[in-house]
């Protein structure tokens, strides 16, 4: 009988194995997910929602909600996308648990800080023969890719450098620097359970050749990153985009325990977290969304005035996972408490109110139509907030200021008028910047005097003697339309053209709101104070001609 031959390093990769299912950390028995981008450029709606859906479900679950940065592509590697990354999540209100800035027991949290990690997995997959080094150029791989696509198949590597005998492997070895590693994929149909789309099979063996986990600049490729990673950070589930289902089972391959005949342990023998994978997000025309699209990076939104619940709310309301009715025509705000909150059924069991199980497995369509509607509602709701209303204030105070920087001086920014502003502008405009352009720069700038002849001086003066003697509070627009159609039956200027005039005289518009509207939200100071102007500058020219 033959001896069975043990290696020394796999009894003690086994060892490890069986402490770490029998003695685990407290973490292990939590729920713990990560958002993972790569620094390669913004952070755009895609992202967004991934990380959104991550750190909703750790809420929910009173989990953490990890950032880890995937930078082993150093070629594709953007200066400053991790401080703009992190700055346009912070905007959002998505705020990490652990990252690399704010730290954490299971860092570093940028993947080019751990490569020694790395390093020490790749030895064991080569020690235990799941992994082997490849020594094929790019010339070769580029002539294998050439030739698949000539025959109208898809490109795979053949796996060459994996039946190379011990010997010439060695050889090649002593003579070489330039080489990956790759790992030897199993055949295996075996489904596993998205908690998406349910039971999923593919045999990636049968449709792929053996992928490359450690490059020849000695790093790591996403296959064995995320899965090294994912398992010492102890990350429970992992909630990611569609598009890396297909790449599970690899993944999958990599946790789970292999024997061959000599009971040498092969892979790493861990429990495997539990996988979501998100369906795609599309655009209106039914084409995927692609970071080259700069209308859907979050730092596009937020500088065009986006506020930041109504994009989170835009996202969701195109995917679903949460226990409301999308199909009710009117559309509702939800803060981030309330997406986290639980929630009562209709049985009295109280569920969270973000559910993988509520997402859908179809594509999800975003409608632009949907975005400046959920910013008017996100208007509203924090004009009902008292502390989000005096920061309403200030943002529209500062808008105003560097929208007209050369008027400082006789800008109308006092709060109650701002506020007024604001309370009159809520159902009228979809963002802070529409109340500070077009039409409405009236309500800041007085507009140049224009010419008006004497008798319609005349009228203005009468107008504006009435209006010193409206308490403050009738000064407004029921009101006042109904004096002006009386003085107008007294005037000899018809209502219409008394309309006309007042309306440049206020604000030196041909259209917009209603005149008594203008006055309503203007202020009885300010109106009078535009009267006034139009009047003396009549006296001035009429003095000039005398």
């Amino acid at each position: 009988m033959k001896k069975c031959i043990i290696n020394v390093q796999a009894l003690k990769h086994v060892n490890n194995c069986i402490i770490n299912k029998y003695f685990t950390s407290s973490a292990r028995n939590k729920v713990r997910v990560r958002f993972a981008p790569s620094p390669t450029g913004h952070l755009h709606l895609g992202g967004l929602r991934t990380a959104l859906y991550n750190y909703l479900f750790a809420k929910n679950h009173g989990g953490t909600f990890i950032l880890r940065i995937e930078d082993t592509d150093r070629s594709r590697v953007v200066p400053d996308a991790v401080e703009k990354l992190e700055r346009d999540l912070k905007w959002a209100g998505i705020v990490p648990d652990e990252s690399p800035s704010v730290g954490g027991q299971f860092g570093p949290y940028t993947q080019s800080k751990r490569l020694d990690i790395y390093r020490d997995q790749v030895n064991h997959l080569l020690e235990t023969g799941a992994a082997y080094p490849c020594f094929c150029s790019d010339t070769r791989l580029g002539l294998l890719k050439k030739e698949a696509l000539r025959a109208r198949q898809v490109p795979r590597y053949d796996n060459k450098c994996r039946h190379l005998s011990l010997e010439d492997r060695r050889e090649k070895l002593n003579h070489s620097d330039s080489y990956c590693i790759r790992f030897k994929l199993t055949p295996n149909s075996e489904p596993f359970t998205d908690l998406v789309f349910g039971r999923v099979s593919y045999d990636v063996a049968q449709h792929e050749g053996d992928p490359v986990i450690l490059k020849s600049d000695k790093y790591p490729t996403y296959h064995l990153a995320n899965v090294v990673d994912d398992h010492f950070m102890e990350i429970s589930h992992v909630l990611r985009g569609v598009e890396w289902q297909v790449s599970t089972t690899k993944h999958l391959l990599m946790y789970k325990e292999k024997y061959v005949i000599t009971w040498l342990l092969r892979a790493f023998g861990w429990t495997p977290p539990k996988y979501a994978h998100l369906p795609l997000l599309m655009n209106p025309d039914g084409t995927k969304l692609s970071k080259r699209q700069g209308d859907i990076r979050v730092e596009s939104f937020r500088d065009g005035d986006i506020f930041p619940l109504a994009l989170l709310n835009y996202v969701t309301h195109a995917g679903g996972g949460f226990h409301r009715d999308l199909s009710d025509e009117k559309l509702r705000i939800f803060s981030m408490e309330e997406l986290t909150r639980l929630v009562s059924t209709s049985t009295c069991v109280r569920l969270s109110q973000f559910s993988l199980e509520r997402i859908n497995c179809n594509s999800c369509q975003l409608l632009p139509e949907r975005l400046p509607q959920f910013n008017k509602l996100e208007l509203r709701r924090q004009l009902t907030v008292e502390k989000d209303a005096v920061n309403l204030t200030n943002q529209l105070r500062q808008l105003v200021a560097s929208t007209f920087p050369d008027r400082l001086s006789c800008l109308q920014l006092d709060e109650d008028h701002v506020r007024s502003v604001l309370n009159w502008g809520q159902d009228r405009v979809h963002k802070l910047s529409d109340l500070v352009h077009g039409d409405l720069a009236f309500l800041w700038v007085m507009p140049s005097p224009q010419p008006i002849q004497a008798r319609e001086a005349e009228v203005l003066e009468e107008i504006k003697q009435y209006l010193v003697g409206i308490p403050v509070s009738q000064f407004n627009k029921e009101h006042l339309i109904g004096w002006l159609r009386e003085f107008a039956a007294t005037s000899y200027l018809p209502f219409n053209k008394q309309m006309k005039l007042l309306r440049q005289v206020l604000s030196g518009l041909k259209e917009g709101p209603g005149v008594a509207e203008m006055m309503e939200i203007l202020g009885k100071d300010n109106t009078l104070a535009r009267l006034d102007k139009s009047i003396s500058q009549k006296v001035e020219a009429e003095k000039i001609k005398s």
